[in-house]
């Protein structure tokens, strides 16, 4: 490997972290550590180790498996490394990694709002939302992002972060995995409200089970939108049983 080249240890081979290698490979020597994944080209096959002996550790394990992760690497971080998460949600990450990781090295959550499917055609104007732990300078992963890959940078706070998260993504995965649910074949005509709806569905229908959990189960302010929402969806039905109008409550 280039010798001038900054190395990332990636760990995480599913598959938003081989999209991301695929991202930073033209940037820096990637060392990848996944024993549950298959080959992945732009970086070289590591141990857990070597990955997390890098100056810059990029986390991109389920949620659900953060924890035990940050455990198993803690022992190999170097003085002052630098590790990221990419999870959906923040607060509980951002915990697990304080409660499990040394304290001599720098944390940053972040949280690419946009998947293999959605960037397909590329990174340009994507959203990344950025959390630097207390006392973290975050200045330098914010100019990468904004200025090499071509981001649109927010910088927030993990409770900020997922309060945002349950309306936008919390209610819309949801709303998209129940149109999924009913597996309506194509129809012969559409509108464009209902094409819109469906690229919403066709998004998320091949989301991972962890990540569609994680979004609505780890982010402490899902379920009581999910409550409302379908509290508001059996007020509707009853109404339009009744034969009232649905925009109406009285």
């Amino acid at each position: 490997m280039a010798e001038n080249r900054k190395q990332i240890g990636l760990i995480g081979l599913g598959a938003f972290g081989r999209f991301a290698a695929g991202h930073l490979a033209p940037h820096f020597d990637l060392l990848g550590h996944d024993p549950d994944a298959d080959g992945c080209p732009g970086l070289a096959r590591v141990s857990l180790e070597a990955a997390a002996a890098c100056p810059t550790v990029v986390l991109a394990v389920p949620v659900q498996a953060l924890e035990q992760t940050c455990r198993d690497i803690a022992s190999f971080l170097p003085e002052g490394a630098l590790v990221l998460d990419v999870a959906s949600v923040k607060v509980e990450p951002m915990r697990a990694m304080r409660d499990a990781l040394p304290t001599h090295v720098r944390i940053i959550g972040t949280h690419p709002l946009f998947g293999p499917q959605s960037a397909a055609a590329g990174l340009t104007g994507q959203s990344v939302v950025i959390c630097p732990d207390a006392g973290v300078d975050a200045s330098g992963v914010a100019a990468f992002c904004s200025e090499v890959l071509g981001l649109d940078v927010h910088l927030s706070d993990p409770d900020t972060h997922d309060r945002a998260m349950a309306d936008v993504q919390a209610l819309t995965h949801l709303v998209s995995r129940v149109i999924a649910e009913l597996d309506i074949p194509p129809p012969p005509y559409t509108t464009k409200s209902y094409d819109l709806l469906r690229q919403a569905t066709d998004l998320v229908r091949n989301d991972s089970d962890d990540l569609f959990q994680a979004i609505e189960q780890l982010n402490p302010y899902a379920a009581s939108l999910r409550k409302r929402f379908f509290e508001a969806a059996r007020a509707f039905d009853g109404r339009l049983d009744k034969g009232s109008g649905a925009g109406s409550k009285a």
